[in-house]
Formats: structure tokens, sequence, C-alpha cells
């Protein structure tokens, strides 16, 4: 499948500020300050995750974000009915419906798209009802792009969190930790095996989507390591990062952190 190359955008999660703030139950630091800083940097777009347990971003800093963001905001959500009712309260510029478990540290996996296809559906309609685009958080299937089609959202997000993992296994001294996945202790050349196999995927799918009229984003476990590859893939028009910018902005600067990244999205 052949298509012009097209300019990559970077969306930049902010949720982990929240996380810090929240270790000690303040206001500081305020998310709200990295707005003009990832604006004046290259930022495209800011992402943020309303959870059900609103374990960083909060309701009234969601509805501060989208009042003074500068920037699209791209707000993370399940698809529970009354999230979905706070959502379209908030009017966010898009809503990306992503899947939930009040156990996991961060979001594992992508939607169960066929299995839960009623809910996403009533969720879209409601959205859309709402002048507010959505994209789906979907694992790099086929079938999960071409059930995304038929549900009629306008955006997929590509899950890299399998291709990211192996790639830090592989890198890194991960696998040495205390943080290491035991089922991820593998052999090199089986790793680069799987990493091929993930990054197959993503193309395929991102491909796939493009071909259905679906505008393609990627995100989950991206960093300034693992990103070189994805940016290559023409189909994708748009990454979400947030943990890997936030984490180097502890020794950078936001205003670095950002700009880096975002040469590395260049294509």
């Amino acid at each position: 499948m052949h298509v012009e190359k097209s300019k990559i955008t970077l969306g930049v999660n902010i949720d982990h500020i929240a996380v810090l703030r929240e270790a000690r139950k303040i206001n500081d630091p305020d998310p709200l300050m990295a707005l003009a800083v990832c604006a004046q940097n290259g930022a495209d777009q800011i992402t943020i995750h309303l959870r059900e347990d609103r374990r960083h971003i909060h309701d009234e800093d969601a509805q501060r974000i989208i009042d003074a963001s500068p920037l699209p905001v791209n707000l993370e959500c399940s698809i529970d009915p009354a999230i979905i009712d706070i959502v379209c309260s908030l009017r966010p510029h898009r809503a990306t419906l992503v899947p939930e478990k009040r156990e996991e540290v961060t979001t594992e996996g992508g939607l169960d798209v066929s299995g839960q296809f009623e809910s996403i559906l009533n969720a879209i309609n409601k959205l859309n009802a709402h002048e507010i685009e959505v994209s789906l958080f979907i694992d790099p299937t086929i079938e999960a792009v071409e059930t995304s089609e038929r549900l009629g959202a306008q955006w997929i997000e590509l899950h890299t969190g399998s291709y990211a993992n192996l790639y830090a296994m592989r890198h890194s001294a991960l696998p040495h930790s205390h943080h290491a996945i035991e089922s991820l202790r593998l052999p090199r050349h089986e790793l680069d095996e799987r990493i091929q196999k993930a990054y197959g995927d993503i193309v395929d799918s991102a491909n796939l989507g493009r071909s259905l009229g679906l505008k393609v984003a990627a995100g989950h476990g991206l960093n300034y390591q693992n990103i070189t590859s994805i940016v290559t893939i023409d189909t994708i028009e748009e990454l979400n990062i947030g943990q890997s910018i936030i984490a180097r902005s502890v020794f950078t600067g936001l205003a670095t952190a950002v700009r880096d990244m975002k040469k590395l999205c260049q294509r």
C-alpha cells in the first residue's frame, strides 16, 4: 500500500504531573501550568485521562485544562455511562475510549470492541451528538480495526504496549531488574522476533485503518528510544506520549523534554 507521507503530530499526556501532585495530596505541581510550556515547544495536543477512580486527573482539572488549553484536548475515559455524561458536559475536542480496571497501574491492552460493541456504540453516539469526535484505544489486530470502523469511530489509537515492553526487554537492563516480566525473560533472538511481530501488527493495523477511512494514532509505552521505528509508519498521523516525557522533564525541564520528543516525531 502506497500513501503520501504526512506530518505526524504529538499529543503530550500530562497525567503524570497530577500523579506527582497526588503523591502528597496538595496543589503542587498543577497540571494546568504545563499547557503553555507544551504549546510553546511543539506539542500539537494535550491528552489527559479522567479515570473512574480519579487517581490523578480530577474533574476540576479536566474542566480547567479544557477551558484554558491553547491546543486541542484529547480526553481519555472509560465507557461507563456516568463518565460519558461528564465528558459530554466538559466538551473536549476528542474523547478516546479506553478500558479500565481499578487494580491496574496503567491501561493494559485495548478495548474489547467486539465483546462490548453495544456499550461502545452507545457511548460513541452520545459523544458525537455533543460534537465530540471519538477515538477507540484498541489492540493492533485486524478484527479490532474492522470492528472500530463498523462502530463509526472517527479515530483509532493503536496500543503499542506489547512492542514497547519487548523493546525495553531487548535494549535495556530491564531483564536483570526487579521490574522484569518473567514471561519475557527470553533469549535475544526470540525477543528480536517478537519485536518484529509486534511492530508488523502495528503497521498492518495502521494501514488497514487508513484504508477504511479512519484516522490513526498510536501510544502507550513509547519513549525517546523506541519511537524511531513507529514514526516511519506513514499511516500513523498522531502519537500520544506521556510518562517518558514527564519522567525526562524531572531532569531537563518540561520545555526541553517536549522539544526533544517533537524532534523525534519528524519524518
